[in-house]
């Protein structure tokens, strides 16, 4: 009776606490709305894992048109309810959504496009090094790989070929689901090459997983950003945003707010 009474309130506590927590991973036992958020680092260079809120703000000439305050301790998931914050508000959006790697993600591209009817303006985490000589030169990242598009199949460094096997889907904690083509190799049992182009030891055939409504997203970032028109919109990015929480911080002295 009394190991069975420890359990029911301990399940009651476990219960409790999931209310607070909803869909984080944290929270603070002196203020439940706040996440433990990664802070920069202090003057010791030490990281600093403390409770807190992440502020977005949308600015143009330096001047605060909107903000928010999010519980995320990412960007990512904060850009869809904080452009909807905007369009309610003024009633419209800006033809351009300009922001930087932090919010470029499938669901986000995907909202801007079809939700919003906008050209999203945003680089993705592998931007820059999708560009760099040694990523293009690297012959087992798969994104090398030669595709035979009568076949539907890509060639690997030994000229193996890895054709379609099927259809999968995976979807994250927030349901947002993502479409794959898995292609596999027949054989990769005798090749010199496994050990380099899968891991050390592996007894499975090589398999590749393409997403391909993120490749056409990327395509379409990096037309964008290479045309001088919107390559230059976003060069204002930088001094635009940038600057604000630095005034914010250096000249209003918001270094820290508290929540009481």
């Amino acid at each position: 009776r009394k190991r069975i009474g420890e359990y029911s309130e301990r399940k009651n506590k476990y219960r409790y606490q999931q209310s607070i927590l909803k869909d984080r991973n944290s929270y603070s036992k002196t203020d439940h709305d706040a996440t433990f958020m990664r802070m920069k680092d202090d003057h010791m260079k030490n990281g600093q894992l403390k409770p807190g809120y992440n502020l977005q703000i949308a600015t143009n000439h330096q001047f605060v048109l909107s903000y928010d305050v999010f519980q995320n301790p990412t960007d990512t998931r904060t850009l869809i309810p904080f452009l909807t914050l905007i369009k309610n508000t003024f009633g419209n959006l800006p033809e351009y959504i300009v922001a930087d790697a932090g919010y470029g993600s499938e669901q986000n591209y995907m909202s801007i496009i079809d939700d919003f009817n906008k050209t999203p303006l945003i680089t993705y985490g592998m931007f820059l090094k999708d560009k760099t000589k040694k990523y293009k030169d690297d012959i087992f990242n798969t994104q090398n790989w030669q595709y035979d598009e009568v076949n539907d199949e890509f060639i690997c460094p030994n000229y193996k070929r890895l054709g379609f096997k099927r259809y999968a889907y995976k979807k994250d904690r927030y349901g947002f689901q993502r479409d794959f083509k898995l292609y596999e190799c027949d054989d990769c049992s005798n090749c010199p090459l496994k050990n380099q182009c899968m891991k050390l030891h592996s007894k499975k055939n090589k398999k590749l997983m393409k997403n391909y409504n993120w490749e056409y997203f990327k395509s379409q970032v990096n037309q964008k950003l290479s045309e001088p028109e919107t390559k230059k919109i976003y060069s204002q990015r930088k001094i635009d945003v940038e600057p604000v929480f630095g005034f914010m911080k250096a000249i209003l002295g918001f270094n820290r707010m508290s929540v009481r």
